[in-house]
């Protein structure tokens, strides 16, 4: 078994939430197919994204973003044991504060993984777009949670401004003119946003 498995298999007897398998299959082909140089990743959990995305492309380095000590610490661990720490910056920390500081500093990235807080998306976005250099990609994950955004069934009470939230961020990726988006209806739902 190699340590993408092990990982794996840590997560889900843990009920650690890493990318689905069809979800990272598609992610895997647009980093081999586009090869990345800078990747920024919003949501680190224990890793298991951000080592996927690096054995994808070599030349390739990680900003990741964890608001979680112990699982950025966990995170950490893991880099080490794949071998891939020196091409990782991990930031431990409130996701919109530091994307705020990247994006006054000037930060540019060509793909952008977005799997953080699902409430969050919408507000990321003007940052994000920016970031993004031109002809680079935004991809987010669980963009319809658990099938709510979609309307296929009525969302807990303590979940609606979360749904709402994402509806709103399904809106401006798809109607903002610069940037190409598709959703797939794959999983929790996935979307893709090139820069024009």
């Amino acid at each position: 078994m190699n340590f993408l498995e092990e990982l794996k298999e840590y997560a889900l007897k843990n009920n650690v939430p890493i990318l689905r398998e069809e979800s990272g299959h598609i992610l895997s082909d647009l980093i081999k197919k586009e090869k990345p140089k800078k990747i920024l990743e919003i949501g680190t959990a224990i890793g298991y994204s951000a080592i996927l995305m690096l054995s994808k492309c070599e030349d390739c380095c990680l900003t990741t973003i964890e608001k979680n000590e112990k699982r950025a610490n966990e995170a950490k661990q893991n880099f080490l044991c794949a071998g891939i720490e020196n091409r990782i910056n991990l930031i431990q920390g409130d996701a919109m504060d530091i994307v705020e500081k990247l994006e006054t500093s000037g930060e540019k990235f060509d793909l952008i993984f977005l799997d953080g807080p699902k409430g969050q998306y919408v507000k990321y976005l003007p940052y994000l777009k920016n970031m993004l250099k031109d002809g680079g990609f935004l991809f987010a994950d669980d963009v319809y949670l658990h099938g709510w955004v979609k309307g296929d069934d009525i969302p807990p009470h303590k979940h609606r401004a979360m749904v709402l939230a994402l509806r709103r961020f399904i809106k401006e990726i798809s109607s903002d003119e610069e940037l190409e988006t598709q959703i797939l209806d794959i999983e929790d739902g996935i979307s893709i946003s090139r820069k024009k």
